[in-house]
């Protein structure tokens, strides 16, 4: 039998969010170029944010959450938007290192999967 999968702002290269089942996938998030590392966060983390309601769930429903940072170094300043950002007991898996990112200038990039 033949598992029911819904893409959202698909592309040829990508979907932002696909809804397998009651599971969301979203595309990784990413805050304007060229700002801190506070405002890319709080960007993206709002962007996150979006798309969950979009696709029927919300921030508390995170399952798992993987963080990009380009320098490690922004690591406390991440973890200070995230904590005021995730509900207060519902803290997801969370995995975070570094990786070059898609431009220069972004410095942060969130990609989530959350529950129906």
């Amino acid at each position: 039998m033949k598992s029911h999968i819904k893409r959202l702002h698909t592309s040829s290269r990508m979907s932002k969010i696909v809804i397998h089942n009651d599971t969301v996938y979203l595309c990784g998030q990413v805050g304007n170029r060229g700002e801190s590392i506070e405002k890319q966060c709080i960007e993206a983390l709002s962007r996150v944010e979006a798309l969950l309601i979009e696709a029927g769930t919300s921030k508390d429903q995170i399952l798992q959450t993987i963080v990009w940072l380009k320098n490690m170094g922004d690591f406390d300043v991440m973890n200070k938007v995230w904590e005021t950002w995730v509900p207060e007991g519902c803290a997801p898996a969370r995995a975070c290192g570094r990786s070059e990112l898609a431009s220069e200038e972004l410095l942060v990039e969130f990609t989530v999967t959350a529950a129906k």
